[in-house]
């Protein structure tokens, strides 16, 4: 059987911070268009597929000629939305979850958590970081950070400063990291983590990634320079119109 890697990009139009915010336009284009070119010019990805539970989000897609598919209202995240799609399609082997709020991610990006999941055969999942310095990055709740081992393999995700500085002057001594919130799922990987219970850690600090983790799941995880834009609010969103539009 034909082993694809499909970029699912989970959409909803429900949104605590900025409701109905794909269909937000930018130089004429909705923001999850934006998003969905960048997944079909990405060369290691086989296809694209936009999952949503709304009618509007739906139509817009078949408008500008995405495949599309609607998934149930009731689940509870993106990657429950993506297994839901996997799960229709035996051929594809490779998940890539692809935040539908990200319009500038690089391609470049996309490619190393495609690379990572295919190319490393002990790893379930695979994500991305960026080594952030700014206290007030390190320090926000909203910003989760990682630690990694030698090999590349998450150690842990935290909302909270981690590492602990024990010794807050020896700053050579280590790095912090900040996560990108984009992931690559071996197929029996991805079904796995959905159909496990919400873990202890994952409850505390409403990551899901550490259910895999908390459950001896290996996430690789590929070190990039650059800081893409997701778009979470109003302000966000104008930043990247004036951004596109000039």
């Amino acid at each position: 059987m034909e082993q694809q890697t499909a970029i699912i990009i989970p959409a909803r139009y429900g949104s605590s911070r900025l409701e109905g915010k794909p269909l937000l336009k930018a130089n004429d284009k909705p923001i999850i268009q934006w998003v969905w070119e960048k997944a079909c010019s990405t060369p290691l990805a086989d296809r694209v597929i936009v999952a949503t539970d709304d009618e509007r989000i739906y139509k817009t897609c078949k408008e500008f000629g995405a495949e599309v598919e609607m998934t149930s209202s009731s689940h509870k995240s993106g990657s429950d939305r993506i297994a839901e799609v996997a799960s229709k399609h035996p051929e594809i082997s490779y998940i890539i979850n692809l935040q539908g709020d990200e319009p500038l991610i690089e391609i470049s990006n996309i490619e190393l958590v495609i690379k990572g999941v295919k190319e490393d055969q002990n790893a379930d999942i695979s994500t991305l970081v960026r080594e952030i310095k700014d206290e007030k990055e390190i320090n926000n709740p909203n910003l989760v950070k990682c630690v990694f081992d030698i090999n590349n393999y998450a150690m842990y995700f935290s909302r909270s400063k981690i590492p602990f500085e024990r010794k807050p002057n020896d700053k050579d001594e280590w790095k912090f990291y900040g996560h990108l919130g984009i992931y690559g799922y071996k197929r029996e990987a991805l079904f796995k983590m959905t159909k496990l219970p919400q873990s202890p850690c994952e409850k505390a600090e409403s990551l899901e990634q550490l259910r895999a983790l908390q459950n001896g799941m290996k996430i690789k995880v590929a070190v990039v320079n650059n800081i893409p834009i997701g778009i979470d609010t109003m302000e966000d969103f104008e930043h990247f119109k004036s951004m596109i539009e000039g």
